[in-house]
């Protein structure tokens, strides 16, 4: 369970879709990002844009990723980051994340064979499937506190002229009282 909430503190939800960053999931396979950036790119015809999509720097700044992959001078590294960056206008080479939805994850699962990769998968699945059910279960919480207010907002007219009814018979009686305790005067 400790993992499943680590793995939902990794989910964001960007363009109306909940998603799981790159770097992230290679991080939980145990892999470097570039590594399945190249095995996604080789089987792109698996992830159509509602599967995965390259964010934007907008989206980028929205979520908090700060810890962009740089391109390292080794040469040896250079030939997949190539492969996988893009350039941007922030100084340098870099690459926009790319995110993947819940059927993106599925679908690694088909090019990603480890076994820690396969561990991961289901994990993340289930994570997925939990913040949704979580997510059911407040959306349904938030329908019945609807309804309920409703139906107290409807009653509070009704308390509300009981109230004014009560406060009626109160002032009657009070009136009543002093009445009948007042200083008579006169004949006796």
């Amino acid at each position: 369970m400790e993992i499943i909430q680590s793995l939902q503190n990794r989910i964001y939800k960007i363009r109306g879709q909940r998603i799981i960053l790159d770097k992230d999931i290679a991080q939980l396979y145990e892999i470097e990002t570039k590594s399945l950036n190249l095995s996604v790119k080789r089987h792109s015809d698996r992830f159509p844009l509602d599967f995965m999509f390259q964010l934007t720097k907008e989206e980028m700044e929205y979520i908090g990723v700060q810890n962009i992959t740089h391109l390292h001078n080794n040469a040896n590294n250079l030939r997949f980051q190539i492969e996988t960056s893009s350039y941007t206008d922030w100084g340098g080479s870099r690459y926009l994340p790319y995110a993947f939805t819940e059927q993106g994850v599925a679908m690694l699962s088909g090019i990603i064979n480890s076994k820690k990769a396969i561990q991961m998968n289901i994990a993340i699945m289930r994570a997925f499937v939990e913040l949704r059910r979580v997510l059911l279960l407040k959306s349904d919480f938030k329908v019945q506190l609807d309804i309920i207010k409703d139906r107290l907002g409807g009653h509070d007219t009704q308390l509300n002229q009981i109230y004014d009814a009560i406060e009626n018979i109160m002032d009657e009686t009070a009136a009543k009282t002093k009445w009948d305790n007042r200083t008579k005067i006169g004949f006796k």
